[in-house]
């Protein structure tokens, strides 16, 4: 396969797989400038899918920057009232949304992060009707990525210039299984295995999931009624979508104030364009009570204080050591990537498909099924080549889910 078949067979990926655009359907796509030559081919191949319309909004990172820069310091607290009714339009319409990704790690660094945490909370605010249809699979919903030059220096910043690019593209084209053979093919039977491992785990009705490894002891509960999913959803519809593309892990939602210990990360978490690293979170209760970071420990902080469920863990996912984007051993500076290479946990709001009967309950309801509930929701890694986890069963028996970063069983 030469580039530019490669670049197509991606685009018709993330039609047919990662949004499965249906006949009708409207699309609404955002990205950067970055991407806009792949963009067209994915617009191209939409419509090719039937879809009625498709818009594009693209942002530019000088425009970006702009913005978090010189903008007066009371529009912070705001959030475009046109970008909540656009959202809510195409949740009306049982639309597609599909992000196209080409993020700059390092977009926002050196900008204050009293800016940037206002910013999120306003948005996570008026975005609130929008967050509750993806969290809830109320329409299908996809991210993949892009290069940007930017992102590519990141992430290879020992090769020449004007091979980075290249380089990232490379990584990106294997991540997601194209290049020999039929890709949807693939996806349909990687899948399938994503889905064994899902039912496996809710056979066995773990009460606790136990971790440990250097930096990491943390034990999390699991509500009663909980439920393992793969990167496999569908809407109300029965419409299957996948919405990472990557994917590599299994997830369910823990119990809110079920978690106790310390865990750290091991890979750097990229949020609101600036690098988290080297951090540790200690949990009492579920709830956050320490925070220390050697990189962006301020900026950590407020990203615990956006609401009262910021500071609580709204998912736990399995990824084993082995998977194809870790034994590549690439530092994407991109949690879709990263997250997709390493067990991970994530700050925040709660799937609700994740429990038995919760998918289409209000907030209140969710959380006296022992949900939590956030305007936020930020992934982080944890996992390597060291960590075991232990899965307990009802009666206290405890079993080997992984050993050595890898699955036991």
């Amino acid at each position: 396969m030469n580039f530019n078949e490669k670049l197509t067979q991606y685009a018709e990926l993330a039609v047919q797989v990662g949004m499965n655009v249906q006949k009708g359907q409207y699309v609404l796509i955002n990205t950067t400038t970055e991407t806009l030559d792949f963009t067209r081919i994915v617009v191209k191949k939409a419509y090719e899918a039937g879809a009625s319309r498709v818009e594009v909004n693209l942002t530019d990172e000088v425009i970006q920057r702009a913005f978090y820069e010189m903008a007066p310091d009371d529009e912070f607290n705001r959030y475009p009232e046109w970008v909540v009714r656009q959202r809510d339009e195409l949740i009306e319409k049982k639309g597609v949304l599909l992000w196209i990704d080409a993020e700059n790690p390092d977009l926002l660094d050196g900008i204050s992060t009293e800016r940037i945490a206002k910013q999120q909370k306003a948005a996570g605010q008026a975005l609130e009707n929008y967050r509750n249809a993806v969290t809830n699979d109320k329409i299908a919903w996809s991210i993949i990525a892009v290069p940007s030059k930017n992102w590519a220096k990141k992430v290879f910043p020992d090769k020449p210039e004007e091979e980075q690019v290249d380089a990232l593209w490379d990584a990106i084209f294997h991540t997601v299984r194209i290049g020999d053979g039929d890709a949807v093919e693939k996806w349909k039977n990687h899948i399938t295995e994503l889905e064994k491992k899902a039912k496996l785990l809710n056979d066995k009705r773990y009460k606790k999931l136990h971790y440990k490894a250097p930096g990491t002891e943390l034990s999390i509960a699991l509500p009663e009624k909980h439920i393992w999913l793969s990167g496999a959803s569908t809407t109300p519809e029965e419409t299957p979508f996948i919405a990472n593309m990557p994917t590599e892990e299994v997830y369910t939602a823990p119990l809110k104030t079920g978690v106790n210990g310390y865990v750290s990360n091991t890979k750097p978490l990229v949020f609101q364009g600036n690098v988290i690293d080297d951090f540790k979170l200690t949990f009492e209760n579920g709830k956050v009570v320490k925070a220390e970071a050697v990189k962006g420990e301020e900026l950590l902080n407020e990203l615990l204080q956006s609401d009262e469920g910021s500071s609580y863990l709204g998912e736990v996912a399995l990824v084993p050591h082995q998977s194809p984007i870790s034994s590549s051993n690439i530092l994407f500076y991109n949690t879709l990537f990263d997250e997709n290479a390493s067990n991970h946990l994530a700050l925040g709001d709660a799937y609700p498909t994740c429990v038995e009967g919760a998918r289409d309950l209000d907030k209140q309801a969710i959380q006296n099924l022992g949900l939590n509930t956030s305007i936020t929701h930020e992934d982080f890694m944890i996992g390597n080549g060291e960590m075991d986890i232990d899965g307990e069963l009802s009666d206290g028996t405890l079993e080997p889910i992984f050993r050595k970063g890898n699955w036991a069983f």
